[in-house]
């Protein structure tokens, strides 16, 4: 009786050492991923502080400041503007948007804006996808030449490459005087014009466009171009059918960003285009620096902001529709 009891005990605690043994590998296993979780976290929080503080901050604080909120971080800014509009309600006022949005200047500014954006992203789309397809198709040094005097304005400063289309196109330029030599005495003079804009948005922007999508047509397999070949398939064929298709992407990408930086550029505008009117982000610096009204300026900033938001939510669309259609073709 008492050696089958002690056998009956010892018989559970090895089962229950046992099961405590089998348990220890899934308890263990746990342990590494939270500690894993928790690294993580703390890798990830530095960079979300950074964000935090010097992006969403500074955007809050301006867009209460446009409604009228003159307080806290906005109190040394407001003590020295002119042509505020104070908060009549909890939630503040819309009475600088009514002033900004139903000015003269500011509507010739969108249009401007609007038009010299479209005009620039189209150009700079199909000039980018030109030399993509070109170096793509045709390969060599050729193409290798072209395509990296394509993405040489990459290597200089916007400010640099400003003056340099301001001198060229200017009334005692290069191209007048070559104009003049040739016997064209009406030749275009783009220095500030509106034109003059788009050839600088043109020449800043096309690295990125040719960089992004020369990089999305090397993707497309070889053998899919060999095959539509062997097929019949024309060389205007091979693109349109193969090429294009596969690099969806990358066009967004590319029309996208191109688009954002133009909405958003200064430099350019305000070194090549003319006084008025002016694109939006030098208008908005303008009412700052020139006539000291900062809630208006932020007005115009926060317009911009709105446009270029637009612009990332087609761009987001697009790359969930991307995502949802990969993710059913490998299903």
């Amino acid at each position: 009786m008492s050696q089958s009891t002690t056998t009956g005990t010892t018989a559970g605690a090895a089962d229950g050492a046992g099961a405590r043994r089998r348990r220890s590998p899934r308890g263990a296993r746990r342990e590494p991923g939270a500690r894993t979780g928790a690294v993580g976290t703390l890798m990830v929080l530095p960079p979300l502080l950074v964000v935090t503080l010097f992006v969403g901050v500074p955007v809050v604080s301006g867009v209460l400041y446009t409604l009228g909120h003159f307080g806290g971080l906005n109190s040394v800014i407001a003590s020295i503007g002119l042509h505020q509009h104070p908060a009549d309600h909890w939630w503040g006022t819309l009475a600088a948007y009514r002033e900004v949005l139903t000015s003269d200047t500011f509507l010739r500014s969108l249009t401007v804006t609007v038009e010299v954006t479209l005009v620039s992203v189209v150009v700079v789309f199909a000039l980018g996808l030109a030399v993509a397809l070109y170096a793509r198709l045709s390969g060599g040094r050729t193409a290798r030449l072209v395509t990296a005097l394509a993405v040489t304005p990459l290597f200089l400063p916007a400010v640099i490459g400003s003056y340099a289309i301001l001198t060229f196109y200017a009334g005692d330029g290069a191209l007048t005087t070559l104009a003049h030599a040739l016997g064209w005495s009406s030749a275009p003079r783009l220095s500030y014009t509106t034109w003059g804009v788009i050839v600088g948005q043109v020449w800043t922007n096309l690295p990125f466009a040719v960089l992004v999508l020369t990089s999305g047509l090397a993707a497309v397999p070889d053998a899919l171009i060999e095959a539509a070949r062997d097929a019949g398939a024309r060389p205007a064929q091979v693109v349109l059918r193969v090429l294009l298709p596969m690099t969806s992407v990358p066009a967004v990408i590319t029309a996208t960003f191109t688009t954002i930086a133009v909405l958003g550029s200064f430099t350019v505008p305000y070194l090549v285009g003319p006084t008025a009117p002016t694109m939006l982000g030098v208008q908005l610096a303008n009412a700052f620096q020139s006539f000291n009204q900062p809630q208006q300026s932020l007005v115009t900033a926060v317009v911009v902001f709105a446009l270029a938001s637009l612009v990332g939510v087609a761009y987001v669309r697009s790359n969930v529709r991307e995502a949802r259609r990969a993710a059913s073709v490998t299903r």
